[in-house]
């Protein structure tokens, strides 16, 4: 890979994501949709995200940024629970979720040990009260940019390494796009886990990516290729 034309892109690391933890003798308790082993994914970034620094690579993270009351919360619909599935005008089949990562609140902040400093740019999504965004480079209306693409092409990138939270879903919708518009993409493997809801998502997730041409590789391997 030609480190210049490559950007990291990391995705939702964040509290409401991460099982409960200590750091530095601060206990964080479980996130709202913990991901189950979710504090794993954050030292093979971190590794990752340093020697891309390093190397003058560009790194990105993406930061869920719901106000509250969000429409994807089943607390904002009567007699609704989480897990169910409301379908609304521009997302059908729309998963309601726990209230999670609200603006400004301790859940929406990233992992403690997540390390910020290699970090170019911060893409804050979900942030409209009637619109959920999965994806790093689209809300779920599927049209409605972030702004990533814009600034990857800008800068010339060419190629995505992606890891984070959750496979399933944010890390899933990501690849998928990135897939899509031309980027060569490729899933640190070692560091994302799933939610897997419902049950088997996390497999078709997987094999969905890999019939796309998805590329999957160890961030050890992907940091040899850097040096």
């Amino acid at each position: 890979m030609f480190v210049d034309k490559t950007l990291l892109l990391e995705v939702d690391v964040q509290n409401d994501f991460c099982p409960a933890y200590t750091v530095s003798g601060r206990n964080y308790p479980e996130g709202t949709l913990a991901v189950k082993e979710g504090c794993k994914v954050v030292a093979p970034l971190n590794a990752l995200s340093a020697s891309f620094a390093l190397a003058g690579a560009r790194v990105a993270a993406t930061q869920d940024w719901h106000p509250a009351g969000h429409f994807s919360f089943a607390s904002s619909h009567k007699g609704r629970k989480p897990g169910d599935f409301m379908d609304f005008t521009e997302v059908p089949r729309q998963v309601l979720w726990p209230d999670h990562c609200v603006q400004g609140g301790q859940g929406a902040a990233f992992h403690a040990e997540f390390n910020l400093e290699p970090v170019n740019m911060i893409i804050r999504k979900g942030f409209r009260r009637t619109l959920d965004s999965y994806s790093a480079f689209f809300e779920n209306d599927r049209k409605t940019p972030t702004g990533l693409e814009g600034w990857m092409r800008g800068l010339g990138i060419d190629t995505v390494v992606i890891g984070g939270l959750a496979l399933d879903y944010c890390v899933f919708y990501s690849a998928m796009d990135a897939q899509k518009l031309g980027f060569t993409t490729v899933i640190a493997e070692d560091a994302v886990r799933g939610v897997d809801y419902p049950a088997g998502s996390v497999d078709m997730a997987l094999a969905q990516m890999r019939a796309a041409g998805v590329v999957f590789s160890d961030s050890r391997k992907i940091l040899e290729e850097l040096r």
